[in-house]
């Protein structure tokens, strides 16, 4: 098969869809792989590098697309990328289409086959191509708020973790997925007081196992989040609904109650946010305030992070595209029921439920997709 590797374009976006050690895999198991000039050099990824490989440099991205038969990348299609995707060419990357009505039409106008990484699953019911994502993002999350929170920031003038003599801050981490317990981990291991809300029992009791009286666990309701977010320095929204638009559990109301400078988080940002009041930011302008408190709700976090990011991503990634690499897709997905929950959109019909309810698009079951 020929693979293209595409440079990312979105605001300082600099991680890359493969690796040098990637694409030595795929040359080596028959596979031709071409990368745009310069995909990662940001992040010390040299055209050398990929050349040694085994990989071909390729100017643009417009004869990538034009040429590939399947397009590997970290972040969903821009615009004027999905207008080059072609009738039946395979696109495996992040796509997060349940808040981005756009992107879903013209991938259905596209007549492409979109495999969503956020959609994956594993035997334990877990989303493995998310998780190292979620990983980095939940770790940045506290890293961000700690930030945010200098006073020259536009934040109270908190440290996290205080000194001698001084309360450290109050760290409401709201979900209790990848993204909390790292961030959970983060927070307390910078001394602050960390508490974290999950709908799960079995989640909360495992946690509570785990770290003890350091974490403080509560079941999430809308009074406990209440309670929590007002009295908080740092809140970091970690809510995920695969494939589904996250729901918006702390309100302007809430915010209003909110001592002046106080800082949220919204890793859920990708998903639409939980934050009622959030909307997508970058790196080149992370925040903004809404009612006293700072907003950071970058829609691309591991970015900032980009080299620790893209091996992480692509250590995960790696098996599944030599899959659909030495079985065709079709065969792929049949084979491997986790990595068919990954089709989204497949030749005009949306084949992921969450994103037909919500866009009012009809359903068409992926097992019959590929039938």
């Amino acid at each position: 098969m020929l693979i293209g590797v595409p440079k990312e374009i979105k605001n300082h976006e600099y991680r890359i869809g493969m690796t040098p050690a990637g694409v030595r895999e795929l040359v080596a198991a028959g596979h031709q792989v071409i990368v745009q000039r310069d995909g990662g050099t940001a992040i010390g990824l040299t055209n050398e590098r990929y050349e040694a490989a085994g990989a071909t440099l390729i100017d643009t991205a417009e004869e990538i697309f034009a040429t590939a038969e399947m397009i590997v990348k970290v972040k969903e299609p821009q615009p004027n990328e999905c207008k080059m995707l072609r009738s039946g060419q395979i696109l495996f990357t992040y796509l997060h289409l349940a808040p981005d009505p756009e992107q879903t039409k013209l991938l259905v106008d596209s007549d492409a086959v979109a495999i969503a990484y956020e959609t994956v699953t594993d035997n334990n019911g877990g989303l493995p191509l998310l998780a190292p994502m979620s990983e980095v993002a939940g770790r940045m999350a506290i890293q961000a708020g700690a930030h945010s929170l200098e006073k020259a920031q536009g934040g109270l003038g908190t440290l996290l973790g205080g000194v001698p003599g001084v309360a450290p801050a109050k760290v409401v981490v709201i979900g209790g997925g990848v993204v909390g317990i790292n961030a959970a981990r983060m927070a307390m291991g910078l001394g602050a007081d960390v508490t974290i809300l999950d709908r799960s029992l079995p989640r909360l009791k495992q946690l509570d196992e785990v770290y003890g009286p350091q974490l403080k666990t509560l079941y999430s309701n809308v009074e406990s989040i209440e309670e929590e977010v007002v009295a908080a320095d740092l809140v970091v929204g970690a809510v995920l609904i695969p494939g589904a638009a996250a729901p918006k559990l702390v309100t302007r109301e809430h915010l209003k109650k909110m001592k002046t400078g106080a800082v949220v988080v919204d890793v859920a940002i990708d998903q639409g946010g939980c934050f009622e009041t959030s909307h997508a930011t970058t790196h080149q302008e992370p925040t903004y305030t809404v009612e006293d408190v700072v907003h950071y709700c970058v829609a691309n976090m591991p970015g900032g992070v980009a080299r620790t990011s893209t091996f992480a991503l692509t250590n995960a990634t790696l098996p599944f595209v030599q899959a659909l690499a030495n079985k065709g897709y079709k065969q792929a997905l049949k084979d491997d029921a986790h990595l068919l929950n990954g089709l989204n959109v497949h030749r005009g019909n949306i084949t992921y439920k969450a994103v037909a309810d919500v866009l009012g698009y009809a359903y068409q079951a992926p097992a019959d997709a590929v039938s």
